[in-house]
């Protein structure tokens, strides 16, 4: 895994590149190309922090939408400043992502049901937000056309975001903790380690990436209405499962999330480019998914 995930993404890029006549290198193709990959490797990370502790958040795709259409309607109803809605983004983001760890701690009901609901909640919430309609004049989205080379900045940022991440699990005690209690929660237990707190971080810290990719996505879509996040919640298993998180816990990849999610928009650009019927991405990728699952578990029992 660890040589493999650079090699297919390697290997892609230049598949797509000839396949397209050298049209994918230009810079305004590259550059379209990258900008979409921000959300897919947020919502990653926000997914494989939940995994970390051995639970699942299927309301990021919900939390997401609700969070960038309050945030559309704040800027072009309301006149709230881009910074404010930013920070507010966030806060919402990482509030609802704690009330999903504090339900799952007090109710002891599998984090898997306790965010399905909170999804369907905010699936609702969304809808009364934005209604049918679409909104699209707000400031931010002058900052998703900013690049550097051709590399947006909002990538490079959540670059940035990505490697804090990996700095958090990997040197903060928090952050281990949280491994410690995916890995297993009696040993982390004995240890001295709540387990209820590293859940509740793990939930907290999850929202607030999804807070974090609904900012982005006000940066870089044409608008917003109630269709954004519906596409969000398979990609966000895909790319820590195939980048080598472990759904029971306890090891988590963030380099292997963000090559995941690099494959997984280059098999994006493929549809596009090949005009391929977009159940197809969905089909393949979910494929994917099964089969990095099923192989990771023959290897677990094989050892």
């Amino acid at each position: 895994m660890k040589y493999s995930l650079p090699a297919v993404a390697l290997a892609g890029f230049a598949a797509l590149a000839v396949a397209s006549g050298g049209s994918l290198l230009a810079g305004p193709s590259l550059q379209t190309m990258l900008v979409y990959l921000a959300v897919p490797i947020l919502i990653g990370l926000a997914q494989m922090v939940a995994l970390a502790v051995g639970q699942m958040n299927l309301s990021v795709g919900a939390l997401g939408g609700f969070v960038a259409v309050a945030g559309g309607r704040a800027m072009a109803g309301l006149g709230v400043p881009a910074w404010l809605t930013v920070l507010g983004a966030l806060a919402l983001g990482a509030a609802v992502g704690v009330l999903n760890g504090v339900l799952v701690v007090l109710t002891r009901i599998n984090g898997f049901i306790v965010t399905l609901a909170t999804m369907t909640m905010l699936t609702g919430l969304q809808y009364q937000v934005v209604g049918t309609a679409t909104v699209s004049d707000y400031p931010l989205r002058a900052f998703g056309s900013l690049a550097i080379f051709h590399i947006p900045v909002v990538l490079l940022l959540v670059l940035l975001v990505a490697g804090a991440v990996a700095g958090f699990l990997r040197h903060a005690v928090a952050g281990r903790r949280m491994l410690a209690s995916g890995g297993n929660p009696l040993a982390a237990k004995l240890s001295g380690i709540s387990n209820d707190r590293s859940l509740v971080l793990a939930h907290g810290l999850s929202g607030l990436l999804v807070g974090a990719a609904a900012v982005v996505t006000l940066a870089t879509a044409p608008g917003v209405n109630q269709s954004i996040g519906g596409d969000w919640l398979l990609a966000s298993f895909a790319a820590p499962i195939i980048g080598g998180t472990a759904l029971a816990g306890g090891a988590v990849s963030v380099t292997g999330t963000v090559l995941a999610a690099f494959i997984v928009r280059l098999v994006d650009v493929a549809r596009a480019q090949f005009s391929l019927d977009p159940s197809w991405v969905s089909f393949v990728v979910g494929a994917v998914v099964l089969g990095t699952v099923l192989l990771t578990q023959r290897r677990r029992v094989a050892l």
